[in-house]
């Protein structure tokens, strides 16, 4: 019997983790210099949307273990991608757009996260409490982002950063805690030849 790839998964689960590692360091540097040109923040979040969008589709189809952590990318990840390509076509004067929409993005994210958490809970994951706990912490800063309680550059920028850091451990946390490969995993449809037999009367 022919086993089940795990090349689609493993692209999944590293991207996640790579992805969300460079959404950590750029969220970082950007709570400590809050003052990078709003059009190189433009370029950046467009790509990343739109990279991470693209792994989110690979998650979703690569079928892994419990079926947890990808089981609402499918959606998801094809509203990054047309967010991206939106936020590429005009970088540099787009902040209120970035703002609103990676907010809104991140309070989805959050709701969807604490749904896998609560399943992950009922399939006896231990860290299920750690992807719910930053599934609020990660939701509270999308909807402070999304509000924009200054209009200062600075501030968005220092914003955008505390947001880019939540969701980058939230997703590092799932990606790991939930993500499991298994190199001699099944198929889901077995075939199996049937013949018919003929009883003597």
């Amino acid at each position: 019997m022919k086993l089940r790839s795990v090349f689609p998964m493993k692209i999944a689960k590293y991207g996640y983790i790579i992805v969300s590692t460079i959404f950590c360091i750029v969220g970082i540097a950007m709570i400590m210099l809050p003052t990078p040109s709003a059009k190189a923040i433009g370029i950046f979040c467009g790509i990343a949307m739109l990279v991470f969008g693209i792994i989110k589709l690979v998650g979703y189809y690569s079928k892994d273990l419990f079926r947890l952590a990808f089981q609402y990318d499918f959606q998801f990840g094809i509203l990054l991608m047309i967010l991206g390509v939106l936020t590429l076509f005009r970088p540099g004067n787009i902040m209120n757009f970035i703002s609103i929409s990676f907010g809104v993005c991140m309070i989805a994210d959050s709701l969807f996260k604490a749904k896998i958490a609560f399943d992950a809970k009922q399939f006896g994951v231990h860290e299920w409490w750690l992807t719910l706990a930053l599934s609020i912490l990660t939701g509270l800063a999308g909807l402070v982002l999304a509000f924009r309680p200054s209009e200062a550059v600075s501030v968005i920028m220092t914003l955008l950063g505390v947001s880019l850091l939540t969701e980058g451990i939230l997703n590092l946390s799932v990606a790991i805690s939930l993500v499991k490969i298994v190199n001699n995993q099944m198929p889901d449809v077995i075939d199996v030849e049937y013949y018919e037999t003929k009883e003597d009367s």
